[in-house]
């Protein structure tokens, strides 16, 4: 598993302990965090939560009158150092 996937594990396994249970996507460039939010949530647990989004890149919550609150974060992939990045086009 990437860094990225094991970063974004970490966090939903912690935001699984705060009782919201986490989906992991990966994506090309990132690994993907999402969670349903009850609006039971106090605000213990919301200080909680937060703390855990913010090791994350980039977070944000989705709220919609349809469907809820959805939490998602969002852990970048790391980009190579070293190697061929331009592709066999690329001119030095």
């Amino acid at each position: 598993m990437p860094a990225s996937g094991v970063s974004a594990a970490a966090i939903a396994a912690r935001l699984s302990s705060v009782g919201l249970p986490a989906r992991l996507e990966e994506h090309a460039g990132y690994t993907s965090v999402e969670t349903e939010v009850p609006e039971s949530l106090s605000a213990e647990s919301w200080r909680e939560v937060l703390e855990v989004v913010a090791e994350a890149d980039r977070f944000g919550l989705l709220a919609t009158s349809l469907n809820g609150r959805t939490l998602w974060a969002v852990v970048d992939k790391a980009v190579p150092s070293t190697g061929d990045v331009g592709g066999p086009s690329h001119q030095r």
